[in-house]
């Protein structure tokens, strides 16, 4: 969510410490300060510059996907950020489209989940989630999500901003993405050198009711609303702006927090709001599904289920194992 201009200056002076300390985390591993560890197995990792909302956890489904699909043993690494007992609702989501096909990794430290899952079973790839960041890990592939619907040139730096790193970061990564994108954005000229530059937009695949077994519904099949639309995601704005590329008719748009644990008082204040609206029902993501409570809405609630298409997918398979084949190369 964009931080008001007047908080961003009064912040601006942390940011610049916190550049300082990010700058100097880097230089303690590069000079072997600070230890990289390796897996086995290869790491592909998928993170990105700012806070959320990139699309990081659609792309590693995406790839989870295509790694299955070659056949291949899979395992998703993740930190957890901001949940309990060993999941997140980023996991959840992920858990909900993929089953038992991969196995799950979830805490802090991503190196011992990943020797933990090894020491159980062959693993063949690990994708990182959120990993641009965790040094600690080795990856061999870096894959990094840039926001497409956000001029990232101006954007500060925590806390005045959203952004983790400098733009200038990007030179570690080997593929860039844009999300929410189809063609190159105003801003990003900066990377036009770039051969590993590629572009993605999210798809709706269907919604399926909360709570409800069976497939994702037509959009035209879960009535006409209209619909009261909630999320506690990276971009909000993002989400609504897809449900009204995808023609769903939104009478109002509710957000909170990234990562927001919705509570019974929450549901309730969302059930009152919907019918202020005159609202048929309630649509939200999949991550923010997997933060509600069992709760007894009046109203139907429909979770959006998505997925990316990239305007060149070939391509960046190629790109990707043409990566790898580099860096196994160089270690052999």
């Amino acid at each position: 969510m964009r931080i008001p201009r007047p908080v961003a200056i009064a912040l601006w002076p942390l940011s610049q410490v916190y550049g300082r300390c990010v700058s100097f985390r880097k230089w303690m591993y590069r000079s072997g300060w600070l230890k990289v560890r390796r897996l086995k197995a290869t790491v592909i990792s998928v993170g990105n510059l700012t806070t959320g909302g990139t699309g990081k956890t659609p792309m590693v489904l995406w790839l989870a996907e295509r790694l299955l699909a070659e056949g291949k043993t899979v395992a998703i690494l993740s930190r957890g950020y901001r949940g309990s007992a060993g999941t997140s609702d980023e996991m959840e989501m992920l858990r909900q489209r993929l089953h038992d096909r991969v196995r799950f990794g979830v805490g802090p430290n991503r190196y011992a989940s990943g020797c933990r899952l090894e020491s159980e079973q062959r693993v063949d790839v690990f994708l990182l989630d959120d990993g641009f960041q965790h040094l600690q890990l080795a990856r061999d592939v870096d894959i990094v999500m840039l926001d497409g619907s956000r001029k990232l040139v101006d954007e500060w730096l925590l806390p005045a901003g959203l952004l983790r790193e400098p733009l200038d970061a990007c030179e570690r990564a080997d593929i860039l993405i844009v999300s929410r994108r189809l063609e190159r954005p105003s801003w990003d000229g900066r990377f036009a050198d770039r051969s590993c530059l590629f572009y993605a937009q999210t798809r709706l695949v269907g919604f399926r009711r909360f709570e409800a077994d069976g497939g994702p519904l037509h959009v035209t099949e879960i009535g006409s609303g209209p619909f009261l639309a909630f999320c506690g995601i990276g971009n909000p704005e993002a989400f609504f702006a897809d449900l009204q590329q995808w023609q769903v008719p939104i009478v109002h748009g509710q957000a909170f927090a990234d990562h927001h644990r919705y509570s019974q008082g929450d549901v309730r204040r969302l059930q009152v709001e919907a019918e202020r609206w005159k609202a048929a029902g309630l649509v939200t993501t999949e991550k923010d599904a997997a933060n509600l409570p069992a709760a007894a809405f009046r109203l139907p609630v429909w979770v959006a289920v998505i997925d990316f298409v990239f305007s060149a997918e070939g391509e960046l398979l190629t790109a990707i194992d043409r990566v790898l084949q580099t860096r196994r190369g160089a270690a052999a």
